[in-house]
C-alpha cells in the first residue's frame, strides 16, 4: 500500500503534516493534513480554489469572512464543511492553531454527505449541520491522540465509515470529467467533455451541480486560476504575459479582470504582497492564501 506521506513543514512556529489517504478514499481526497502551532501571519485571504474542505478544530475559535458584504462573518469553535468557492474569502487564525483538514476533490464531498452540493457552494457550515452528531466524538476521538499521524489516520477511519456504498447517479460522470479538467488544468472546452462523455453540455452541467455543486465551465475556470497562481515564482521576474498565456487566458483585460475578482489584487499589487511576505518553500498552506494586509 502506498500512501505518500509529507514531512511536517514548519514556517516560523507552525507544524504542517500531511498525507494522501489510501484506496479507496485518495479518488475523492487529495490529502488530509494537520497544522498546529502559532502562525506567522493571523489573517489569510484565500482565492477559490479546485477543492472542497472538511475542517475539526481542536484549538481555539477560527473567524471567517466572505468578500460578499452582505454575508455576515463566522465563528467556529468546532468545525465546519465548506464547498466549492467561486470568490475569496478570509480567515483568521487564532492565536496558536491546532486544526485537522481534509482537501477534497471539487467532486470528492458528495459521497461522503447527505445534501446537495449546491448547498454547500460559496458557505462554511457546522458539521453537526452535515454529519449529525458526530463532532463532539470525533474532536474526543482525535483530541487525545498524541501524534500527526495517529490524528489523520483516524480522521481516514472516520471518513472511510462514511463513503457511500456505491457512487450516487452521475458521479461517475463529474469524477471522469473533472480528472480531465484537473489532468488539464481547466484548458479543455466544455463542449469537449461533453462529447468525450457522450452527453448533452446541459446534462452534464446538471451533473457538476449536483455533486460539485458549480458547472463545469466554472471549474474549469477554478482549476486555470489555480495553475496560473501556483506557477508565479516572486523570488526573480514574472512575465505575467507569459504565464497568463500558459494558463489559458488569452484576454490580457480578461485575466486581470478575474485576477482582481479572486484575490482582490492586480498583479502588480499581488506581486508587492509576495515580496513583502514571502511564500514558505514546501508549506502548502501558503500556495494560493496570502496574507491579508
Amino acid at each position: 500500500m502506498d500512501i505518500r506521506t509529507r514531512e511536517p513543514q514548519r514556517t516560523e512556529s507552525l507544524e504542517y503534516v500531511s498525507r494522501v489517504p489510501a484506496p479507496p478514499l485518495d479518488r475523492y481526497i487529495d490529502d488530509v493534513y494537520c497544522l498546529t502551532g502559532v502562525p506567522h501571519h493571523r489573517r489569510m485571504n484565500v482565492p477559490p480554489m479546485p477543492s472542497a474542505h472538511l475542517f475539526i478544530n481542536l484549538g481555539e475559535p477560527a473567524r471567517l469572512w466572505d468578500s460578499d458584504p452582505a454575508v455576515p462573518p463566522a465563528v467556529f469553535a468546532d468545525g465546519w464543511f465548506m464547498g466549492v468557492w467561486t470568490r475569496r474569502f478570509l480567515y483568521e487564525y487564532p492565536a496558536r492553531v491546532r486544526l485537522v483538514g481534509v482537501h477534497f476533490k471539487p467532486w470528492g464531498l458528495s459521497p461522503f454527505i447527505d445534501v446537495p452540493a449546491s448547498e454547500l457552494r460559496n458557505r462554511w457550515v457546522p458539521v453537526d449541520a452535515v454529519w449529525r452528531r458526530s463532532l463532539d466524538r470525533i474532536r474526543n476521538r482525535v483530541g487525545v491522540l498524541a501524534s500527526p499521524g495517529e490524528t489523520l489516520r483516524a480522521v481516514e477511519e472516520e471518513l472511510r465509515s462514511r463513503l457511500a456504498d456505491a457512487p450516487a447517479r452521475g458521479l461517475d460522470l463529474v469524477h471522469a470529467t473533472g480528472r480531465t479538467l484537473e489532468l488539464a488544468h481547466g484548458a479543455v472546452p466544455v463542449g469537449a467533455l461533453a462529447d468525450a462523455a457522450g452527453v448533452s453540455g446541459n446534462h452534464l452541467a446538471a451533473q457538476f451541480k449536483a455533486h460539485v455543486g458549480v458547472t463545469p465551465k466554472r471549474v474549469a475556470r477554478i482549476y486555470r486560476f489555480a495553475r496560473l497562481i501556483l506557477s508565479v515564482d516572486a523570488r526573480g521576474p514574472v512575465d505575467w504575459s507569459d504565464l497568463a498565456q500558459v494558463a489559458g487566458y488569452f484576454d490580457r483585460a480578461h485575466f486581470t479582470r478575474e485576477f482582481k475578482d479572486f484575490t482582490g489584487h492586480t498583479p502588480s499589487e499581488y506581486l508587492a504582497l509576495r515580496h513583502r511576505y514571502p511564500v514558505a518553500e514546501g508549506f502548502p498552506p501558503d500556495d494560493g492564501p496570502m496574507p491579508a494586509v
